[in-house]
């Protein structure tokens, strides 16, 4: 199955599955690293999160290339404690990471109830919520956590020192559709800035500032200024908790240590995340844990809309509807996505 329109093309779940793999097996990674990465990015496409699934071809095939990501770590597990992790991630590609990080930790959380791992020597990793998908499908409830290249200002402050760190929470539902929640702590991604640039379209003026501080709504001035984030202060509270966590608890670099890919793409970034697991059987049955998700989701569910065109949603309930549908119709990816893909795994 593929059928194409203007800009984009639908290919089954399986196809992009194995497109992916070619691709990134031509830049010298492993056959299982490129399953676990491969895999992340397909989720991502399916959850309708276009900036953080196979479109990161570009980036990461780029600093493959020049030695700026390892493509064959030596991915090191450590029991810090017996149910805390440390992982040293060796300068793989992020989602590779992230993968063998959450595994660690679902092992520990299964024997011990919960478990905390603490990734370091890491790059970006993808968007949160397949992780969180992951987990929640094998029974665990999750907070994830990464940090990122500096794009957010000190409150108060006149550059950037902060990262537009994401975190994200799951639980799940053994009869039903967990709840994900999946939050950059910028207004809207930089990803998002960037392909307002590349379609020539204006951005909100909630979306970011120039180099000065001052809000615009142009992209390319945005993209050398700042993201804003959400709630203001409360917003760079979280995202300066969130990197406290991920970077320096993690030994990784946090802050302005972090390398920036697109200034440094063939020096390490050094990236952090945390993966906190809760085996939720050992709270209860499925029964008991399926009973009280069901209540939770009526009591909000059955508020009456305020616009009867947009009923009340619940976190992760547009992304996993998006992921039915794709899985079942084909996934939508960009014709430009697709021909870098292709170009990487030598088809005509």
């Amino acid at each position: 199955m593929n059928t194409k329109t203007q800009n984009n093309e639908t290919i089954s779940e399986a196809e992009l599955l194995a497109l992916g793999k070619r691709a990134f097996l031509s830049l010298g990674m492993s056959d299982q690293d490129t399953n676990d990465l491969v895999s992340i990015l397909v989720m991502a496409d399916l959850f309708g999160i276009s900036t953080h699934g196979l479109s990161r071809i570009e980036s990461y095939g780029d600093r493959l290339k020049i030695g700026g990501i390892n493509p064959k770590p030596n991915i090191r597990i450590e029991r810090l404690a017996p149910a805390l992790i440390g992982v040293d991630g060796d300068n793989g590609v992020g989602p590779v990471v992230g993968m063998r990080t959450l595994n660690a930790a679902m092992e520990a959380a299964r024997e011990f109830g919960i478990a905390a791992a603490f990734a370091r020597g890491s790059n970006h990793f993808g968007p949160i919520s397949p992780y969180s998908l992951i987990a929640a499908e094998k029974g665990f409830a999750s907070i994830i956590g990464s940090n990122a290249t500096t794009t957010i200002a000190p409150w108060g402050g006149s550059d950037a020192r902060l990262g537009n760190s994401p975190l994200g929470f799951g639980v799940p539902n053994p009869n039903g559709k967990p709840f994900l929640l999946d939050m950059a702590m910028s207004v809207v991604a930089r990803a998002k800035i960037r392909n307002a640039l590349k379609r020539g379209e204006s951005i909100p003026d909630t979306w970011g500032t120039d180099a000065q501080g001052k809000s615009t709504t142009d992209p390319k001035v945005a993209l050398d200024g700042f993201l804003l984030p959400i709630g203001g202060h409360k917003g760079y509270g979280l995202a300066l908790m969130v990197d406290l966590f991920a970077g320096l608890l993690s030994n990784a670099g946090y802050l302005t240590h972090i390398q920036s890919w697109q200034d440094a793409p063939d020096e390490p970034q050094n990236l952090g995340h945390f993966f906190i697991l809760i085996d939720t059987s050992r709270l209860g049955s499925s029964a008991w844990l399926s009973e009280r998700m069901v209540d939770f989701a009526n009591i909000l569910m059955d508020s009456p809309p305020a616009d009867p065109s947009k009923p009340v949603i619940v976190p992760g309930m547009i992304e996993l509807a998006k992921l039915e549908k794709q899985r079942k119709n084909g996934v939508e990816i960009s014709s430009e996505t697709l021909a870098l893909l292709r170009q990487y795994a030598g088809d005509k």
